[in-house]
């Protein structure tokens, strides 16, 4: 080429410098493939091993990684080790044989149905969900398996390779932790502890954005306040290429968390502490806030799960001094059940040899119905309104008053499922009807004091619960009209489709049919005029074959409509029943 004959030679210095990154380079590639250790995979299994052996805990697990590379390596690492049976990837392209493998049944499995799209990226997607659901127990996604999948049947999040990037944390989470899931969603990071910088990020995600809390929700309102997580990404690569030293990293992440506190914690904190000191309790409900302001932060459920358990448990458990959120079981109230160690129990769980306790723990399973086992005692109560914090304004018109309460539940049977509905009745001795949420929120006030009293007149709550049970049956009735609404839209949607493509299939056979008659009554020779009558018949067989299929699909149609009317007869067949849990006579001091 003459356009090297002009590059000038390298010169001894260049020469010598190119030698010495090549001698680097052949130390660096014979320390790579002198590594037959991999101490983060090692640890990978051990979390495995921890997790699974987890009470409670579904056996199952999504592992995130950043490259392809990484996902092929778990693969084989968890293929010789006791998770072997159950592996599936998930990535951008899904073209591994294992996934085919699980495409190519799944599609057998579903052939005919709704669930087959057509489109291929869409069905593999779901081949591979179902796949993980039903008989999977670990997936490893790359970053493709953050989005547009719902996993709410897996609790257990490994962010083998944890991103810089706050919002893609999140997204990562949200594909467990959503509506549907039964258990409270296990996190595991991996980090290296002697990398400055890995730490730093780390403690940034964790206290600033508060991530891996106990309690989702607060990472919504820090990400909002905040610029894209794409700019953070972008901040944090900067301190990774520029920084050399230790002084460096912790001097520039120092920088980084200054501007992090101005964005996040003095403006949130602000406006925080307005709302605290200016709005009642019916806001706070809809609020979340994070587990450092105490109980401010606990929902409406979890504060009533523990004053529940603080009421059964009395003599058999010992609570933490100011936190209704932490106790030790000295004595199991139910010494047949063997579930139910005793020690020390946190909801939230924020040590590490504290039982979790939540709803579905057998512990406050076996207290809940304990509790609805009890007979119901007519009661006189004093309710604190005057000490409420935060004050309930719904219940302020009606300070000093009295009258009565009555709770029902309305249970609904159809279709082998049931449904509870809550209806409080509450009214004054004056005889005004108080709302629903008023009779609600009245439950929620601390009690002075309570005693037993005689007979309680129910009769205008009753016909009050009378009303309301005949407004739900209603409003079921309703929601069952627009579900068979829209499953009927839905069918005529899909049937006008397939007719209108079998009746143009149809109309492009006559077409071919037309043409190959046209065809063989030009030919000269008699092989011709054969050969074009064979063809003849093999189109008109192949447009009789199409006509059945329009039949078969108008039998089809018919029976799916049938059965869709089936169905919601059915669910027309209830069985209702309404049971009264208790009734109080109530007064607001």
């Amino acid at each position: 080429d003459d356009d090297n004959d002009d590059v000038a030679p390298m010169s001894e210095s260049d020469q010598s410098a190119l030698r010495k990154e090549i001698a680097d380079l052949e130390v660096f590639y014979n320390l790579a493939i002198s590594v037959t250790h991999n101490a983060k995979g090692k640890a990978l299994l051990t979390a495995l091993d921890k997790a699974f052996a987890t009470p409670n805990l579904p056996r199952k697990a999504i592992i995130f990684t950043e490259s392809r590379r990484t996902q092929d390596y778990l693969q084989r690492l968890l293929l010789d080790s006791p998770h072997k049976d159950g592996v599936v990837l998930f990535n951008g392209s899904n073209n591994d044989p294992g996934s085919r493998k699980i495409y190519a049944e799944w599609l057998e499995r579903h052939e005919g149905t709704d669930k087959v799209t057509g489109s291929k990226t869409a069905d593999m997607r779901s081949a591979l969900v179902d796949y993980f659901r039903d008989e999977g127990k670990i997936m490893i996604a790359t970053e493709a398996g953050s989005e547009g999948i719902n996993l709410q049947f897996c609790a257990l999040v490994v962010n083998y390779d944890l991103p810089w990037n706050p919002q893609r944390i999140e997204q990562r989470i949200g594909r467990c932790h959503r509506y549907g899931q039964k258990h409270d969603v296990v996190v595991v990071n991996f980090l290296n502890r002697k990398n400055e910088a890995d730490q730093r990020v780390f403690q940034l995600l964790s206290e600033k954005f508060h991530l891996f809390e106990g309690v989702f929700g607060a990472s919504d309102d820090v990400l909002g306040t905040i610029e894209s997580g794409v700019d953070f990404e972008k901040r944090i690569a900067e301190i990774y290429q520029k920084c050399r030293t230790q002084d460096e990293i912790k001097s520039c992440f120092d920088q980084l968390q200054l501007e992090l506190s101005a964005q996040i914690n003095d403006s949130m904190s602000r406006t925080r502490q307005q709302l605290l000191e200016n709005f009642d309790q019916e806001v706070h409900d809809k609020l979340r806030f994070h587990q450092e302001t105490g109980n401010a932060n606990r929902t409406r459920y979890e504060k009533m799960l523990m004053d529940v358990t603080r009421y059964a448990l009395d003599g058999k458990a010992s609570f933490v001094a100011n936190t209704n959120d932490a106790f030790t079981l000295q004595e199991s109230p139910f010494p047949t059940t063997t579930d139910i160690p005793l020690g020390l129990y946190e909801l939230p769980r924020r040590s590490g040899d504290a039982h979790l306790y939540r709803l579905g723990h057998p512990l406050a399973q076996g207290i809940i119905k304990q509790i609805k086992d009890q007979p119901a005692v007519p009661t006189e109560v004093v309710f604190d309104l005057s000490n409420a914090k935060p004050k309930v304004s719904a219940l302020q018109p009606f300070a000093g008053k009295s009258g009565n309460l009555l709770l029902s539940i309305l249970t609904i049977e159809a279709l082998g499922q049931a449904e509870d509905y809550l209806i409080f009745a509450a009214d004054t001795d004056e005889g005004i009807l108080l709302e629903e949420d008023c009779a609600w929120r009245m439950l929620s006030l601390s009690v002075r004091s309570s005693e037993p009293v005689g007979a309680i007149e129910t009769a205008p709550l009753r016909a009050y619960t009378e009303k309301r049970q005949a407004s739900i049956k209603q409003s079921i009735s309703e929601r069952n009209g627009k579900f068979f609404e829209d499953e009927a839209a839905k069918l005529d949607g899909w049937a006008e489709d397939l007719k209108i493509t079998l009746e143009r299939d149809i109309k492009d056979m006559d077409r071919q049919i037309r043409e190959a008659k046209r065809a063989a009554s030009l030919s000269l020779t008699l092989e011709e005029k054969l050969a074009g009558q064979k063809q003849i018949k093999s189109l008109e067989s192949q447009r009789s074959a199409k006509r059945r299929t329009l039949f078969d699909a108008q039998d089809e149609i018919d029976h799916k409509r049938e059965t869709l009317i089936a169905d919601i007869e059915q669910k027309l067949m209830q069985n209702m029943t309404l049971k009264e849990v208790f009734c109080v006579r109530w007064r607001l001091a």
